[in-house]
């Protein structure tokens, strides 16, 4: 059974790159990147919130680390909640840190 793989990177400026994330998200099959220049502390990132709009039932949200989607414990929750009541199945992270 295929299972969708999305991938969402972040990095929290611009003067930090984004291609190492991307190049592992792709290499872990993931289809689609979403990617912010945004610090985790920010509560409206664009790109993951177009990746929450694009989730459908069954797909995986894949990370390289989960600090790259929040910041804390708490706001990590929230957001793994909102992908799953749009649908997502699993949301990883490619690293244990």
């Amino acid at each position: 059974m295929f299972v969708p793989l999305l991938g969402y990177a972040r990095v929290s400026t611009s003067d930090q790159s984004l291609t190492g994330q991307i190049d592992a998200l792709r290499a872990a099959g993931c289809e689609r990147v979403w990617t912010d220049v945004a610090s985790g502390a920010r509560a409206r990132r664009p790109g993951l919130d177009e990746l929450v709009a694009a989730v459908v039932a069954g797909d995986t949200v894949v990370v390289t680390r989960l600090d790259r989607l929040g910041r804390s414990l708490p706001h990590l929750l929230g957001l793994v909640e909102n992908l799953a009541a749009a649908g997502a199945a699993n949301c990883c992270g490619l690293s244990g840190r």
